[in-house]
């Protein structure tokens, strides 16, 4: 563990010294989250708190490993999940890949650019996080303020914790076929899943929604769209759709309690 430890601070430092080698007033750059944090480095975060806080060096290489390993587990879960449903159901699969082929064509890979349009896949990615919620139970919140909702009394600084998992089953919200994996309930729909709309929460909302919402989104339509475009995917050992075992594995991110196996087959010209 320890040579791990200090060949990721090796590389967490360059990546800092990079950017701190980088001329200021470069108009042609966009500042990205590194950047942000250096500007921060060694200044006080809130002045009128009685206790200080200042980000130094080694808090600036803490919130990359967060960052880095808080996006691994949960994109790799949701992929896993979303990948396991298209299995299940082979017509979703299908309209999948028939949206890739009339998109991109089947003579070139997809690019990140691609992803806009690729609008049955987005719908896609909403249903499996609605179904299969990375993080059942939200980051806890504290109230503010005594309030009443609903009839209940909230005390100031209350504990609050939101059951995603509990919301994205309810049969009031989504009708009564909830417990199936159909995209098309999101056809025609302006529910967004970045925190604006409360039925759908994969990432939190507010101030303390997950602050890697945008490299989240992509990775998992990325990934996605580049197995089903390349492959056709068959379970092994002529398994039936039905017979996939769908059973969760409880722990920080909700995984599959068994490994996901399906078999490959290339589909692209050239």
């Amino acid at each position: 563990m320890k040579k791990v430890s200090r060949a990721l601070d090796v590389v967490f430092e360059n990546i800092i010294e990079e950017h701190e080698q980088i001329p200021n007033g470069q108009q042609d750059r966009q500042r990205d989250f590194i950047d942000v944090l250096l500007s921060l480095m060694n200044q006080p975060m809130n002045p009128h708190d009685e206790q200080v806080y200042i980000i130094d060096r080694t808090n600036i290489k803490a919130i990359i490993v967060d960052m880095i390993t808080g996006a691994y587990d949960t994109s790799t879960t949701g992929i896993e999940w979303t990948f396991s449903e298209l299995l299940r159901h082979p017509r979703v699969m299908k309209h999948v890949q028939e949206e890739l082929e009339r998109v991109i064509g089947m003579n070139r890979m997809v690019e990140e650019t691609d992803l806009a349009n690729l609008t049955y896949l987005d719908m896609v990615v909403k249903e499996s996080f609605r179904l299969h919620p990375i993080i059942p139970l939200l980051i806890p919140r504290e109230s503010m303020e005594d309030i009443e909702l609903n009839g209940y009394y909230i005390p100031k600084k209350s504990r609050i914790i939101i059951n995603y998992w509990a919301i994205g089953h309810d049969p009031i919200v989504w009708s009564d076929n909830v417990e199936e994996f159909y995209p098309e309930r999101f056809l025609n729909s302006n529910i967004d899943l970045r925190g604006r709309d409360f039925q759908l929460l994969p990432f939190g909302s507010g101030r303390r929604g997950c602050p890697g919402i945008q490299l989240g989104l992509i990775t998992v339509k990325y990934v996605l769209a580049q197995l089903l475009h390349c492959f056709d995917w068959v379970l092994p050992s002529g398994m039936f759709p039905n017979d996939l075992d769908m059973s969760e594995k409880f722990g920080l991110a909700v995984s599959r309690a068994k490994h996901l196996l399906a078999m490959p087959i290339y589909r692209l010209h050239g």
